[in-house]
C-alpha cells in the first residue's frame, strides 16, 4: 500500500510539473513574456488560488474550464478557504460552427486556444448558456453552472485551464472602483462598460426607456456600500443629437430591482442637472432641479438618511446644487454609473472620467455651515426646483401678485429675486434692518407688510412699507407682533402676538388703531391667514396638546380643528383658488417651530380629504411661515436647509 501511495504521489507530482510547463509555455509564448516574468506569474498564481481549490492538480477536459465559485455576499477580508463555494465549468463555443462537434463528439472535441494570464470575475445568477464574452472574434465563452441560479459568485479560476481576461456577465473587465455591472430593467439593446485605469474613467453604453415613475430601465456599473457615502464623475456625453432625455447619472439603489428605491444626481442629454428619487419599491419618481445647466463634473452624497447633489462648471470647485431630500436605504445598498437611453431601440453612450468613491463624513474644520435653498414645487407633480442656493440664511418667501418675483427675507432684509433665478435685490425697508421671517404682499401688491425688531427694545412690530421699498409706516403700537395674513379686502391685517404672557390671535386695521384678540385659549395660538373669500381666519393652535391646524370665522367665533393627526402642524396657507390648504408638519416630539428639523410640506383639500406629503426636507423655522402660493394656486415656494462642513 505504501508503495502503491508513494508512486501515486510521485505521478501526482509529475503531473503537476508538466502543468506548470504547460503554464509558463502559455506566458511565454502567448503574451511574449520572458522566462523569469513567466516563473514570477506562476509564483503569484500557485501562491493566490492554491490554497483554496480542492484538486489543485485536477485537470479540466480539453475545451472546458474548471471554476471555484465564491459567494459574493461574503465579506471582505474572510479567507477563501472559509467561504461558500460552487464548482462552475466554462466551455468554448463557436456557434453553428460548433454545434456538430458538440453532437459528435462532445466539450471534448472543441480546440483549445492560447489564452491570457487568469483573472478574477464576477458571475451573478449564472445559467445554462450565460453568455461569456471573449478576446477571440469567433468564439464565445457560455457558463454551464449547474445549481446556482439566483445566486452571485465571485468566480476564481483553478488551473486546469486559463480564462481570458474577460467577464461573466457582470464584469467583463477589470472595473477599477467598482465590482460588476448589469443592464437593470427591460433593456432593448444590451448595455456595456470599458474601463480606463488612467482617468479613471468609464465608457458606459446603456440603452432602456426610461427611468421614471416607478420602474428603470438601464445599464449599471456597481458595487455594494453601506454607510454615509460620496460619488462624484466628470460626465460626457458621446454623440448628439439623441433623446433630449437620456441620462447619465451617478446611483444609489437599495437593489438591481428594476422598481428599487433609489437615488441619483442626473445629467439629461439637453443639459438637466438635477436629483431623483423613489423613496419606497415601486413607487413614484420625484425630482428636484438645479438651476445650472450641463455642469462639467457632479457628485451624489448620502449623508444619514438625506441625499444632496453638488455640481461644478469649467474652472470651479464642486459646490452643493441645493435642495436635498430624505430617503432610507438598507444596509448594503449599491452605488454606481448608470446610462439610460430614453429610447428602447437603441444605446447611448457617456464617458464618466475623474470618477471618486469617498466613505463616511468629510472631516470638519470648524462648526457646521448652514446652506439655504429657495425651491419650488409644482402640487401637480411633487417634482422641485431650486430658484436659489446660498450659505447666507435665508427665510419665508412670498410670491408676488404677478408671479414674476419672489421676495424673502436675509438676515434682517427683505430681498426680490425672479421666479427663474438670478442675483437677490434688496429692497428699501429704511430705518427696518432686524426684519424677521413674518412678511407679506397686499392683495394688490403695492405695499408690504414686515415685522421688525429695529426699536421698541427689539420687539417686533408690524409696519407697512410700499412694495418697491420706501420709509416704513407703522401699524400695531404694541409688540411684540408678528403678521401673518391680509383680509382679501384689503383692509385688515390677521397676526400673532403676545400679550400679558399669551400668544393669541388679533386683527388690526390696516390704517391702525385698536387691536382686536380673537383668541383665548391657553397656549399659542400662531400663523393666522385668511381664506380666499374672507369668512374664515386659519390658524394653528396647541390648545388639544399637539400643535394642529385650526379655522374660525374671520370674527374669531365657531372656532374648529381641521387636522388631528400625529404630527405637530404649523403654518396653514389657503390656495388663492381657495382648493388646498398646504402647512409644515413636524414630528409629535417636536416642540415649538425650531430650525434645522426633519420636517415635511403637506397639503389638504379644503372640502376634506387624504392629506397629501408634497415633499420631505431638512427645515422647519423659516421654511413656510408665511403665505407662498403661486397666483394661479399651482405651485409653493419654500426654503430648504442643510448642514455642511464649511
Amino acid at each position: 500500500m505504501g508503495v502503491r501511495d508513494t508512486k501515486r504521489e510521485i505521478l501526482r507530482r509529475l503531473d503537476a510539473k508538466t502543468r506548470d510547463a504547460q503554464f509558463l509555455t502559455e506566458i511565454e509564448h502567448g503574451l511574449s513574456g520572458s522566462p523569469f516574468e513567466a516563473e514570477a506569474v506562476l509564483e503569484v498564481v500557485k501562491e493566490v488560488y492554491f490554497p483554496f481549490v480542492d484538486e489543485p492538480s485536477a485537470k479540466a477536459p480539453p475545451g472546458k474550464v474548471t471554476l471555484v465559485a465564491v459567494r459574493a455576499e461574503e465579506p471582505a477580508g474572510k479567507p477563501v478557504g472559509e467561504c461558500e463555494k460552487q464548482s462552475v465549468g466554462l466551455t468554448v463555443h463557436r456557434g453553428a460552427q460548433d454545434d456538430r462537434i458538440v453532437q459528435e463528439q462532445g466539450p471534448a472535441g472543441f480546440p483549445l486556444p492560447s489564452m491570457p494570464l487568469p483573472s478574477i470575475v464576477s458571475a451573478t445568477e449564472p445559467s445554462l448558456a450565460q453568455t461569456v464574452s471573449s478576446r477571440h472574434p469567433t468564439r464565445r465563452w457560455e457558463c454551464m453552472a449547474m445549481n446556482c441560479r439566483a445566486q452571485k459568485f465571485a468566480v476564481l479560476l483553478s488551473l486546469g485551464c486559463l480564462l481570458p481576461s474577460t467577464a461573466v456577465w457582470c464584469q467583463d473587465a477589470p472595473l477599477g472602483l467598482f465590482e460588476g455591472h448589469s443592464d437593470v430593467g427591460a433593456v432593448g439593446v444590451p448595455g456595456s462598460v470599458t474601463y480606463d485605469a488612467g482617468p479613471q474613467s468609464y465608457l458606459v453604453a446603456g440603452g432602456g426607456e426610461n427611468m421614471w415613475f416607478g420602474e428603470d430601465a438601464l445599464h449599471f456599473v456597481w458595487k455594494r456600500m453601506s454607510g454615509d457615502v460620496s460619488l462624484a464623475a466628470d460626465i460626457r456625453w458621446i454623440g448628439t443629437g439623441g433623446n433630449a432625455h437620456r441620462k447619465a447619472c451617478l446611483l444609489l439603489r437599495q437593489s438591481l430591482d428594476p422598481k428599487s428605491v433609489y437615488a441619483d444626481a442626473v445629467v439629461h442629454g439637453d443639459g438637466l442637472t438635477s436629483i431623483q428619487y423613489r423613496q419606497g419599491q415601486g413607487g413614484i419618481t420625484r425630482e428636484i432641479q438645479s438651476n445650472a445647466t450641463a455642469p462639467r463634473r457632479i457628485r451624489i452624497e448620502k449623508q444619514g438618511d438625506f441625499v444632496s447633489l453638488s455640481i461644478a462648471g469649467e474652472n470651479e470647485a464642486l459646490h452643493a446644487a441645493g435642495g436635498s431630500f430624505k430617503i432610507r436605504f438598507t444596509e448594503p445598498f449599491f452605488v454606481g454609473l448608470g446610462v439610460c437611453a430614453h429610447d428602447n431601440k437603441v444605446s447611448e453612450k457617456a464617458v464618466f472620467s475623474n470618477v471618486e468613491i469617498t466613505r463616511g463624513k468629510a472631516g470638519s474644520a470648524g462648526e457646521p455651515v448652514l446652506e439655504s435653498t429657495l425651491e419650488i414645487v409644482p402640487i401637480a407633480s411633487g417634482d422641485r426646483r431650486v430658484v436659489y442656493h446660498t450659505r447666507s440664511h435665508i427665510e419665508a418667501p412670498n410670491w408676488s401678485r404677478d408671479g414674476r418675483n419672489l421676495l424673502f427675507n436675509r438676515e434682517g432684509l427683505i430681498c426680490r429675486l425672479p421666479v427663474e433665478g438670478g442675483e437677490p435685490v434688496q429692497i428699501d425697508t429704511g430705518f427696518a434692518t432686524r426684519n424677521n421671517n413674518d412678511h407679506g404682499l397686499s392683495p394688490d401688491g403695492t405695499q408690504l407688510a414686515i415685522s421688525d425688531q429695529s426699536r421698541e427694545g427689539g420687539k417686533s412690530l408690524i409696519y407697512l412699507v410700499p412694495v418697491a421699498g420706501g420709509t416704513p409706516r407703522r401699524v400695531t403700537r404694541l409688540g411684540p407682533s408678528y403678521w401673518h395674513g391680509w383680509s382679501p379686502d384689503g383692509k385688515t391685517l390677521a397676526y400673532c402676538a403676545e400679550r400679558g404672557g399669551e400668544y393669541d390671535v388679533y386683527t388690526i386695521p390696516v390704517e391702525g388703531g385698536e387691536e382686536t384678540r380673537l383668541t383665548t385659549a391657553p397656549g399659542l395660538d400662531d400663523g393666522p391667514e385668511y381664506s380666499p373669500d374672507g369668512r374664515y381666519i386659519y390658524f394653528n393652535s396647541v390648545r388639544t396638546g399637539t400643535m394642529q391646524i385650526w379655522r374660525m370665522k374671520a370674527d374669531g367665533s365657531e372656532q374648529q380643528p381641521v387636522t388631528s393627526d400625529e404630527y405637530n402642524n404649523w403654518f396653514p396657507h389657503p390656495s388663492p383658488d381657495g382648493r388646498w390648504i398646504v402647512f409644515l408638519s413636524y414630528e409629535k416630539e417636536v416642540t415649538g417651530h425650531p430650525a434645522n428639523k426633519d420636517v415635511m410640506l403637506r397639503l389638504l383639500p379644503t372640502g376634506g380629504g387624504e392629506i397629501q406629503v408634497l415633499a420631505k426636507l431638512f427645515g422647519g423655522q423659516g421654511t413656510l411661515n408665511v403665505p407662498s402660493w403661486s397666483p394661479d394656486s399651482r405651485r409653493l415656494a419654500f426654503v430648504s436647509y442643510r448642514l455642511t462642513n464649511p
